[in-house]
């Protein structure tokens, strides 16, 4: 008697990425505190993160998210410890709340708005002057190092979001050459400007970010070609630090913009690509995990579900926004899922 094989449900879920970013900036942050005497302390760095997950958690209880999701908060937190210096330990408290509060605060459409550790330092940059980045911490090694994770990552990513850390860095680096020659100042000082592990950090894991970046590649060059033109004008018109950091910051609501005029379908962590986009009153729903149905249930002016806390739809003028889905967009699993990653 033979038995027969059940059928394949689907293709096997893949490994959440997110698992790569946290290994690779656990790495980076130990080789910078071990080997370039990176200025943060270990209880520094215990604090940031643990400042980080409860904000998370925090903010999943006053949202009633179905599950309390501690990755992104973890990749928050190891970034901020990578690129925030600062003598008050409070100051990093602040940031690490500002960071992951803006996930679930600064949201249109269901997505956030702003890659949360580069708003969180943009914040503290701009209201405090006891805040700083320290963007010459990382030697040649480190250069070398922060290249191949990113190229690494980039494989784990299955070049997902490739498109958009190439032509940010092809854009950045025509406008720093292009400004060398224009001077007639010599090919080694644009050289030496471009071997920075910041700025390998910047291009592959903060302006890659999947969940802040336009869902189309055609958006994605553009938007990343607007990032490195902005960079360059604060740093070489403006003269100010931080370039990129400010230039991120302005750009990203430009998001919502790219997505109206050049759409794509929606990433997702958990399936590689997640399409849930309200159109009049049906939701169009792409390709979902099993046992998850529908992301955005209901929008209140962006922000997704029916829970949002009371007191922060006062405070922010919100109303509600049902939106009704056709039967056949929904899902036959009955759990509900929503993603504030």
């Amino acid at each position: 008697m033979t038995r027969s094989r059940p059928a394949p449900s689907g293709p096997a879920p893949r490994q959440d990425p997110r698992l790569y970013q946290i290994g690779v900036l656990s790495v980076l942050l130990l080789y910078g505190v071990g080997q370039l005497d990176f200025d943060v302390s270990p209880a520094r760095i215990g604090l940031t993160l643990c400042a980080c997950l409860a904000t998370q958690y925090l903010c999943t209880r006053l949202w009633a998210l179905p599950r309390f999701d501690p990755l992104s908060a973890g990749i928050s937190g190891l970034s901020l410890c990578l690129l925030l210096r600062t003598d008050r330990p409070e100051l990093v408290l602040v940031a690490a709340l500002v960071a992951i509060a803006s996930k679930f605060l600064c949201r249109v459409d269901g997505r956030h708005l702003f890659n949360p550790t580069n708003l969180g330092l943009v914040v503290m940059l701009a209201t405090t002057g006891d805040v700083w980045v320290s963007p010459g911490q990382w030697g040649s090694l480190a250069f070398a190092a922060c290249l191949l994770a990113g190229l690494g990552g980039l494989v784990v990513h299955r070049a997902e979001r490739a498109d958009v850390t190439y032509a940010f860095l092809a854009a950045y680096s025509l406008l720093v050459v292009g400004r060398a020659v224009w001077l007639g100042d010599p090919l080694s000082i644009p050289l030496l400007h471009l071997q920075s592990g910041g700025l390998l950090l910047f291009a592959f894991l903060m302006i890659s970010d999947p969940k802040t970046t336009p869902d189309s590649r055609a958006g994605r060059i553009c938007f990343a070609a607007l990032v490195a033109s902005g960079g360059a004008l604060v740093e070489f018109g403006l003269h100010r630090p931080n370039g990129l950091l400010w230039s991120l910051a302005a750009a990203a609501p430009l998001t919502v913009v790219i997505n109206q005029l050049l759409p794509g379908p929606r990433f997702g962590w958990s399936s590689g690509f997640l399409a849930i986009r309200p159109r009049g009153r049906r939701c169009v729903v792409g390709h979902s995990p099993p046992g998850c149905s529908l992301l955005a249930p209901c929008h209140i002016n962006g922000l997704p579900g029916n829970r949002s806390p009371v007191v922060f739809q006062h405070l922010l003028g919100l109303r509600w926004s049902p939106r009704r889905c056709s039967p056949s967009a929904r899902s036959p699993h009955p759990s509900t899922k929503k993603d504030a990653s």
